[in-house]
């Protein structure tokens, strides 16, 4: 999941810190990729416009 494309949907990377509730700080510290612990909140607060690159451990496909 590209931070870049996550935070245009949001329409910043300040608005997907508010949606996220963190610092926006934080939000430019992940880089060009999102945390994998973060992929699953923006997963569900796009409705799924965005899905989690991995998958939780143990889980089959």
């Amino acid at each position: 999941m590209n931070t870049r494309d996550v935070a245009k949907f949001f329409g910043s990377k300040k608005k997907l810190a508010e949606a996220l509730g963190i610092q926006p700080s934080a939000v430019t510290m992940w880089g060009d990729t999102v945390p994998e612990s973060r992929q699953y909140q923006i997963q569900v607060l796009s409705q799924g416009q965005f899905r989690a690159d991995r998958k939780a451990p143990g889980v089959d496909e």
